[in-house]
């Protein structure tokens, strides 16, 4: 069959503007990340073909672990060509908010491999700060506590100076610099101190309202000023060494970016001009990814790169300070999506629900048909590049009068299937005859629309990627093998889950949003594996177990020395047993309980003794069955 689509096929996917260089086609047509970007890839089909082989079955997590140290190597090296380019008076250090990503796997390798860049780590709860209190980071990096506190966990961020680490506590409202002041009075003890403050600017993107005057953290002006006071007061105002400014996550357009920056340096020299010892500038987070790779501000863009971002910041703030004669600060961002969200990727299974050859099987079952299903027939026969929209409206006519006719008692359950069947093939054929004269009209895009193909795909969105449910955040999809084959099909992926919301509907596209995935025809027996991309911010940690299902294997992957590829770890996914207990049930329990049915249905006769002991044993196994379906 020949293809309507007429772009190279890497193009239809997009790898070239999304990838940022991590991911490519190989001649094999198979899907391949580079974790440096250049030099040997690994080849995700045969990766997941060998873990199929090892008995780890899809859907199955990849992390790339070496694309963690590519990233912040390129952060790092940005904001150090920024600082040459522009003769900035300071330096940088870069900041990991846990809260993107807080699997332990991640958070280590982060820390491990940023140990020569001092990045540090950003915590906003208590339990995050408990995990950081027992990390290995350089002694030169940043421990920094934001979010909202009580006395617990400032006392927490005490014990952190206490051990050594620096630690900057950073007050988002005033009962925390009076908590402070109390537990420096009674310790001994002065942690580094930093002011989050409120910026009259605003990012841009789905998460615009994080800054801004009605912004959920910061402390306005008047309270900034008041919380000085208090220090100076209290003598502790020489441990004022950061302000902090946050202006929302995936910040899509650079210009806002800018607009902060130079408000927050102006606000930074002025506290200088007060004779305060601030030493660091946090910008936040923010940096933007572009996981369309249309380059532009929308949602799921940003019309930016990672070193447009340094100049940016490292220029404004350098040229504030010289106009206001101030010494530059060292400046710190807590690019967290930026450094996590390519190490991921999620691989599953898909199958076409719709069976093949319908049309043909009714038809050569029916010797004797109505004339509306013999038109409906005949049309599909004949129609043509030529004459696909006169024929396209016929049999829009011919299936008015099809159900008529099954209304009125006239046409048997047979018919009307067959009928349907013709229906939908001419549908099909006049679509693709559509594209293939480049004729777009607005019936023809309701059409598009109205047959995309529902995929089951073995996975929930609800789990795995949770920002596409809730905000609507685009991911790349695409196939991860036969990316030399045309795709011939238009579908969208629709989860496991009992719920309507569970499907992905929407898809990357340089000039658009997508409503229809193109893909490949699928047959039984043979798997068909697709990748959800760029999963490594937030989706690991922000999943809900919506019908149980629960986390999905994963497997690290990483290239040796010799340019060959191995599978690092494998950490198991969730078995039935472990979801059932996340709910509040006991296993054990439950398995009592079934036992009790079972010796009822031995006593009224309904199972024999012998039968009644297989269910046991075959139930207490299932316990350790993946929550997902082995499709094979």
């Amino acid at each position: 069959m020949d293809s309507p689509f007429k772009t190279p096929i890497p193009g239809i996917y997009g790898i070239q503007n999304w990838g940022n260089g991590y991911f490519d086609v190989n001649a094999a047509g198979h899907l391949v990340v580079k974790p440096y970007r250049t030099g040997a890839g690994i080849d995700v089909y045969e990766m997941v073909e060998e873990l199929r082989r090892r008995r780890v079955t899809v859907p199955v997590l990849l992390r790339f672990p070496q694309i963690l140290e590519s990233q912040v190597r390129a952060l790092h090296t940005s904001f150090q060509n920024a600082i040459s380019e522009f003769h900035y008076g300071a330096g940088y250090q870069g900041v990991f908010p846990m809260k993107v990503n807080h699997r332990r796997d991640v958070v280590e390798e982060l820390l491990r491999i940023g140990y020569k860049y001092h990045l540090g780590l950003e915590v906003g709860s208590k339990a995050e700060l408990y995990v950081g209190l027992s990390l290995e980071q350089s002694p030169d990096s940043l421990l920094i506590c934001n979010g909202f506190k009580d006395d617990g966990f400032i006392e927490m961020a005490f014990w952190a100076e206490a051990l050594g680490k620096r630690v900057v506590i950073v007050v988002e409202q005033l009962r925390e610099i009076h908590s402070y002041c109390r537990i420096a009075e009674t310790t001994g003890r002065l942690p580094m101190i930093g002011l989050r403050g409120r910026l009259y600017s605003k990012g841009s993107g789905k998460w615009e309202e994080s800054g801004g005057e009605t912004s959920k953290f910061g402390l306005t002006t008047e309270e900034l000023l008041e919380c000085f006071r208090i220090l100076q007061e209290k003598g502790y105002v020489d441990h004022l060494r950061m302000l902090h400014f946050h202006i929302g996550s995936q910040i899509t357009d650079i210009r806002k970016i800018k607009t902060a920056v130079k408000e927050a340096s102006r606000v930074y020299a002025k506290f200088r001009h007060m004779k305060a010892p601030v030493e660091f500038l946090n910008v936040g987070g923010g940096l933007g990814i572009d996981y369309d790779g249309s380059k532009t501000p929308s949602d799921s863009s940003a019309n930016y790169t990672m070193q447009e971002f340094a100049n940016d910041v490292v220029y404004t703030v350098s040229e504030i300070c010289d106009n206001e004669d101030v010494p530059a600060p060292t400046l710190v961002s807590e690019s967290g999506r930026a450094l996590s969200v390519y190490h991921s990727l999620l691989v599953t299974n898909a199958a076409n629900r719709a069976v093949p050859g319908l049309a043909a099987r009714h038809e050569s079952n029916l010797p004797g048909k109505s004339s509306a299903v013999t038109e409906m027939s005949e049309i599909n026969r004949d129609i043509s590049v030529k004459n696909f929209r006169e024929y396209f409206h016929d049999a829009l006519q011919q299936r008015e009068e099809l159900f008529s006719l099954f209304d009125l008692g006239f046409l048997s359950l047979e018919e009307r299937a067959l009928g349907e069947s013709l229906f939908q093939e001419i549908c099909e054929r006049a679509l693709r005859f559509s594209k293939q004269a480049n004729y777009v009209s607005d019936e023809f895009e309701i059409l598009e629309k109205a047959l995309r193909k529902k995929y089951i795909t073995n996975f929930s969105v609800f789990q795995s990627m949770p920002d596409f449910w809730t905000i609507g955040q685009l991911f790349p999809v695409l196939p991860i093998h036969r990316l030399n084959e045309y795709p011939t099909e238009y579908g969208i992926l629709v989860d496991l889950t009992c719920d309507s919301d569970g499907q992905i509907d929407s898809f990357v596209d340089v000039k658009d949003i997508k409503e229809i995935l193109e893909l490949h025809p699928t047959s039984n027996g043979t798997p068909y594996y697709v990748a959800m991309c760029l999963l490594g911010a937030y989706q690991d940690v922000m999943g809900d177990f919506h019908n149980l299902f629960g986390m999905v294997p994963e497997a690290h992957v990483v290239v040796g020395e010799n340019g060959r590829y191995h599978v690092q770890k494998l950490i198991p996914g969730s078995t039935v047993r472990d979801m059932v207990a996340t709910a509040g049930f006991s296993p054990d329990d439950l398995a009592e309980r079934f036992r009790s049915h079972l010796a009822r249905a031995v006593q009224r006769g309904r199972l024999g003794e012998e039968s009644a002991a297989a269910l046991e044993q075959a139930y207490l196994a299932r316990a350790g069955d993946s929550t997902y379906l082995d499709l094979g």
